[in-house]
């Protein structure tokens, strides 16, 4: 199977996301280049990641009002908690279940308050990871830039081995599984454009010496290329790793520091970024790991950053920057807000929505409660020897249930939750 770097990523759910942003970021590019006659790829992608970073504002204000609540019930939560602290027993369990759910109902939120938010911006961030880094299957202008040296390398006789060697030339061969000999004309130049869109600002000399009858023309797309993808004088399609060693051979010590910037301040901006985040309640474990992972992931993102386009570099640097300049008025926001008068409305939203669904709060509550009643009678009324046999078959039909089934599912929850219990 063929792996077509440039070509649209296909995936089922990523793939359309990718494609508007991919639309999105043409129109910003075209309107740069017709309105102010500014065509550069690094500019775009700011102007792009502030946009897509202004259009989550609602959510992030939602998760912040979530994480504003749940601050405030905290105490209550831990007071339940306390209540049961090491009561194991199903009675307990269950009315420990029905006592959080309507502390949560009191402040008309739900557990799972931020998933929604969440859920709805990781297609659209991981969709844009895919956009910057292969700018030319989404932005017009860039792919036709390589046009005229495309069509002069396909009319050259014995171009696909040439290719091949070239890729070899540079490492290309783990990165571009080209094959040069495929009869679809489109996937052939699909292949070449990924050969030249991924190898490194050196490799324009060693194409031009595979197609010596192609000088001009490779000559011209170059400074074409390189006008679109400068920015402080890189080329946004090179690694800072790239850069860096190119750049010490030429002595070129000023993009070397330029380069090596580039990881750093994106460790800084997202460190500044977490900075500007409220705090969790250092008391709660979850809490706790989710601190370390948020000072533990900018240390791995640093020499990711290395590794990866200087484009994708400029694209985490202001998403954080924007994310942090969002976060600073939002926190100013969240503190202006008054708490009751949410939770007010957020109980009303909740009646509101149990309506429309026939459902009211005391049913719920009844229910919980006849659910809880029954079990604990049933369970009286048994014998210890057909309590044993009952939870003996329990155990046996858990350790035989289908691994996809819904009982598969829970189970793993709840040995979840045990562990975490105990």
């Amino acid at each position: 199977m063929t792996t077509i770097i440039l070509t649209q990523y296909s995936g089922s759910i990523l793939g359309p996301v990718a494609r508007i942003l991919g639309w999105i970021m043409n129109w910003i590019y075209l309107f740069l280049a017709n309105v102010f006659r500014i065509e550069n790829i690094g500019i775009t992608i700011i102007v792009l990641t502030i946009l897509i970073y202004m259009c989550m504002l609602p959510l992030t204000i939602k998760q912040q009002k979530f994480s504003k609540l749940q601050q405030k019930m905290q105490p209550e939560v831990k007071a339940i908690q306390e209540k049961y602290k090491g009561k194991r027993d199903q009675e307990s369990q269950l009315a420990m279940n029905e006592e959080t759910q309507a502390l949560y109902a009191k402040y008309g939120i739900s557990p799972t308050g931020t998933c929604l938010p969440f859920l709805l911006q990781m297609p659209v961030f991981l969709a844009l990871y895919r956009v910057i880094y292969n700018v030319p299957a989404y932005v017009s202008s860039v792919k036709a830039a390589f046009d005229g040296v495309v069509d002069g390398i396909i009319h050259t006789a014995g171009y696909q081995g040439i290719m091949e060697k070239f890729l070899e030339s540079m490492n290309l061969t783990q990165q571009i599984k080209a094959d040069f000999n495929n009869p679809d004309l489109s996937t052939v130049k699909n292949f070449i454009v990924d050969s030249i869109y991924k190898m490194p600002t050196s490799g324009w000399e060693t194409l031009s010496d595979s197609f010596p009858n192609l000088h001009d023309v490779i000559f011209s797309t170059r400074e074409q290329l390189n006008h679109m993808n400068a920015f402080l004088g890189m080329n946004i399609s090179d690694s800072p790793v790239t850069i860096i060693s190119n750049s010490f051979q030429e002595k070129s010590y000023l993009f070397v520091v330029l380069a090596f910037l580039i990881p750093v301040v994106s460790y800084v901006s997202q460190i500044i970024n977490i900075k500007l985040m409220p705090q969790a309640d250092t008391d709660n474990p979850m809490a706790k790991q989710m601190k370390t992972m948020n000072y533990t992931m900018p240390l791995i993102s640093v020499g990711i950053t290395f590794t990866v386009p200087v484009g994708l570099g400029i694209y985490w640097i202001f998403s954080s920057l924007t994310r942090g300049v969002q976060q600073y008025f939002v926190n100013k926001h969240i503190q202006n807000l008054d708490l009751d008068e949410v939770i007010a409305k957020n109980v009303e939203k909740r009646k509101k929505k149990l309506e429309k669904m026939g459902i009211n709060e005391n049913q719920i509550r009844n229910a919980a409660k006849m659910s809880t009643k029954s079990n604990v009678q049933l369970s009286a009324t048994m014998s210890k020897a057909e309590r044993d046999s009952k939870i003996e078959k329990a155990y046996e039909y858990r350790k035989t249930a289908n691994p996809n089934s819904l009982t598969a599912k829970a189970n793993l929850v709840k040995d979840f939750n045990e562990r975490n219990n105990k």
